[in-house]
Parts: structure tokens; sequence; C-alpha cells
């Protein structure tokens, strides 16, 4: 008797995926995918190195969330995908980053008022099966509207954007700040770049469309 091949089912063998971050809106972002994962949060310096380049910055320390996560893996947890993200703000030569409180929430506002702003989002999808890390790196080019004082303080009144670098949340009714905004990815702006995501998903075996 002739054993018939099986057809293709399509779908690729799943992975474990992790995102390395405590932020609820990669989260959210993430849950977009209908992806199962699970969370843990990476314990690193934030702090950026001296003369280092914004971009090189988010590029590293979304390496190194990721690469933190994959130490904590156990020897039969290895084949395990792991999410880094980091996001910075650039205006010129000054950076910002989450304000923290008001008043400084403020002072970014207040500085950003008028003024282009590149928000470089960094992607490390670090496999911990061989150890590879696959990066990119997304521009957002953001054009804040001239604010009055009044409506900064009326803004984070209803949004409180004190964990978002540059103060204001583009995804809700931060976007009544800007003027413009151009970039390859919306959600990049957000946190975490869906578009490029997908396509490191895919080039490590997790096709997000089959999984």
């Amino acid at each position: 008797m002739t054993t018939l091949p099986q057809p293709e089912t399509g779908k690729t063998p799943r992975r474990t995926l992790i995102l390395g971050s405590s932020s609820a809106y990669r989260r959210a972002l993430l849950e977009r995918l209908g992806i199962p994962f699970r969370i843990v949060s990476p314990d690193i310096d934030e702090s950026p190195l001296a003369g280092e380049h914004p971009a090189a910055t988010a590029r590293r320390l979304a390496r190194e969330k990721a690469k933190a996560v994959a130490d904590q893996l156990s020897a039969d947890q290895r084949d395990t995908l792991i999410i880094g993200s980091d996001q910075v703000a650039v205006m010129g030569d000054r950076v910002f980053g989450k304000p923290g409180n008001h008043d400084k929430a403020v002072a970014q506002l207040q500085s950003l008022s008028g003024n282009i702003v590149v928000f470089e989002t960094a992607l490390c999808l670090y496999d911990a099966l061989n150890g590879q890390a696959h990066e990119e790196l997304v521009s957002t080019e953001v054009e804040f509207r001239t604010l009055t004082l009044e409506e900064i303080e009326a803004y984070l009144k209803r949004e409180p954007a004190y964990d978002c670098a540059g103060s204001a949340k583009s995804e809700a009714l931060g976007i009544a700040l800007l003027d413009r905004l151009s970039g390859d990815d919306p959600t990049a702006l957000v946190g975490l770049p869906l578009i490029a995501l997908c396509r490191l998903l895919r080039h490590a075996g997790l096709n997000p469309l089959l999984a």
C-alpha cells in the first residue's frame, strides 16, 4: 500500500515569544497580532553612554533589554524569541525621554512647541536558540503645533503622558498637539513598530498570519 504525502497545512512551528518590556503601550500593540506571548521586564541601566548618538542609544538599549531577558531563561526555554524595543525623541542636539512628572512634561511640550522632532524607535528580535540578534530602526518625523501654555496644561490634565518620550500620546488626544507626522510605520511612534516586527518574526520562522 502506498502512503500518500500529507497535505501542507501552511502553519509554521510555533515558538515561544516574550516581550521584554514593562510598557503597557507595547503590550497593547503586540496584542494586535494575536500571537500568544508573555511579558518579562528587563532590568538594565538605560542611561546613554558618553558621546553616544541617540539612535545608537536606542539600538543598544533595545538589544540589551532582549539579551537581559534571554539571560534569565533556563536551558529548556531556549526555543524562544525575545522582543526588545527602545525609543528616543531628538530635536537638534537635544534628546527627550520620559518626563516622569507634570512640570517636566510642561517644559518638554513648551520646548517641542512649533518644532520638528524625530522619534527614533529601535527594535531587536533576539533568538535565544542561536544567540542571534536581528535589529531595525524606524524613524518618525513629527511636527508639533505652536502650543499655548493653556493648551499644554489642558492636555496634560486630560492625558498625563508622563511615561511617554516627548510627553504626548499620538494614538490618543496627543494627536491634537501635532501638525504633521511622517514615517514608514504609524505604530513605531507608539513604541513598537509592528511592520518591522512582523518582518523579523517571519525571518525567524514565526509568521503572524499563520501562527
